[in-house]
């Protein structure tokens, strides 16, 4: 007899084989069709020395270089900008008055419901400010939007007695927010926020629509030269990995931070020392 839990009944021997059936059935799909695909690229000459031989040249090496520093040189100043812009909506929104708190949410419903690209382009084209500045300022319009909601979501998720608790205590409405509502709301917050920053260095791939020489602007150029034969496949074989390990670098850091955060001596139990009879009274 197989013992019953809480949520779900423990599988028995039939429903085990059937499991193991599926699993191994799903392998061998995934199997076939990864088999399928490097058919495919042998068969199309994806892999002849002609296509990779770009790679072996110093050149290549620092152009490609040269794409990767600046997608995270507009990376990095996209997300500091963008985690302040947020935090700043956010504290609009939050506002017990109504003219202030009204035009955040403006701001924010606005930036949040215009496409990334058409802004870039409307700063580039419009305002004639310069690749860079405008891919960071379409960026940063965006997903602090974006973070504005999430900041927002999350204080107002903390229970309502924290914050009561905090008022009874004498503590004014700036103190409650930066010692009681944010610390909690960061954890509930973080996942989302680093979402959205993997959003974000996925989007300055964008940059290219306006000759900013980023990373996939540099294997652009290496894809469209017919002197190694259009190597397309090959540029995306070798850029791909690295936005995708940037992109887990990026969540793993994230996780680090809330380790160390829930590691942190401000939140760690505190060993209280047992009662001792104290000074007897004559």
């Amino acid at each position: 007899m197989t013992e019953a839990t809480a949520l779900y009944d423990v599988p028995g021997p039939l429903t085990r084989r059937r499991h193991a059936v599926y699993g191994v059935l799903s392998t061998l799909v995934i199997l076939g069709l990864l088999a399928w695909i490097l058919y495919l690229l042998f068969d199309t000459g994806q892999f002849t020395y002609t296509k990779w031989m770009p790679f072996a040249y110093e050149g290549i090496q620092e152009l490609l270089l040269r794409g990767l520093v600046n997608t995270l040189a507009a990376f990095a100043t996209a997300a500091v900008l963008s985690l302040a812009l947020g935090g700043l909506l956010a504290t609009g929104r939050l506002s017990e008055h109504r003219p202030v708190r009204w035009a955040a949410t403006a701001v924010v419903e606005f930036f949040r419901a215009m496409p990334v690209l058409v802004m870039i382009f409307f700063i580039f084209v419009a305002l004639k400010v310069q690749p860079l500045p405008a891919l960071v300022a379409g960026l940063t319009l965006y997903n602090g939007s974006v973070l504005a909601e999430v900041f927002r979501s999350g204080v107002n998720s903390v229970e309502r007695g924290q914050r009561e608790a905090a008022f009874a205590l004498g503590m004014r409405k700036t103190q409650v927010m930066a010692y009681v509502l944010v610390p909690q709301a960061v954890r509930a917050m973080l996942p989302a926020i680093i979402s959205q920053l993997v959003v974000a260095l996925k989007d300055t791939s964008l940059g290219y629509l306006i000759t900013y020489e980023e990373f996939l602007h540099a294997g652009k150029l290496i894809a469209s030269n017919l002197d190694y034969d259009l190597p397309f496949i090959p540029v995306v074989m070798v850029i791909s990995p690295i936005y995708i390990g940037m992109c887990v670098l990026l969540s793993w850091f994230a996780g680090w931070v809330a380790g160390r955060e829930q590691r942190s001596p401000r939140t760690e139990a505190v060993e209280v020392a047992p009662a001792e009879p104290g000074t007897l009274l004559p």
